[in-house]
């Protein structure tokens, strides 16, 4: 596995190592002591899985929870998305800072984003199927939504048009009305 860092030191991008042959390919999704070693630089233990399928233009986030707070590994098995982590971190040198990666089938890359980022995501592809490994149970009574198009924040989503949003996607906060983190 490779470990690419982000303009965030503390998000990361995992390159895993991909045997393929005329047959397919094997690669190793996760090993917990490499994750460790090579991403956290401490102990990281995930408790849920979760998979999605969305089609093209649907923007999911950005979410996160203030209690129960979830690190997410996150990868695509089908399909791409362009994903996004952002720093609620308060007391943070990159609070407020947002990384965006494009994760597809077809590059196998996952992103690490850790408790304390808000995270979203958005289709691009005609549809994608996106899994993800938590370190801590969804809790929705502390689960908050950043607005996707927050001025302060400014991500530069890659739209095709209006994205398609959930109702509650629709109703995010403004970056200065969050409850954000103390590390």
């Amino acid at each position: 596995m490779k470990v690419i860092d982000t303009k965030i030191p503390d998000v990361k991008i995992i390159e895993p190592a991909v045997f393929g042959d005329e047959r397919g390919f094997f690669m190793e999704t996760w090993q917990q002591k490499k994750f460790e070693e090579l991403v956290t630089g401490k102990p990281c233990h995930f408790v849920q899985d979760n998979h999605s399928k969305s089609k093209k233009g649907i923007l999911r986030g950005l979410h996160y929870q203030t209690e129960n707070t979830q690190g997410k590994l996150v990868r695509v098995i089908s399909g791409e998305v362009y994903d996004v982590a952002v720093d609620v971190r308060k007391d943070s040198s990159t609070f407020g800072q947002w990384v965006g990666v494009y994760l597809s089938a077809e590059n196998k890359l996952q992103l690490w984003v850790p408790e304390g980022f808000a995270h979203g995501f958005y289709v691009t592809s005609d549809e994608a199927e996106f899994v993800y490994k938590c370190t801590d149970y969804y809790n929705p009574s502390a689960e908050v939504t950043l607005s996707w198009n927050d001025e302060t924040v400014n991500v530069a989503w890659p739209l095709s048009g209006k994205p398609i949003l959930s109702q509650k996607d629709e109703g995010g906060l403004d970056f200065k009305e969050l409850e954000t983190f103390k590390l």
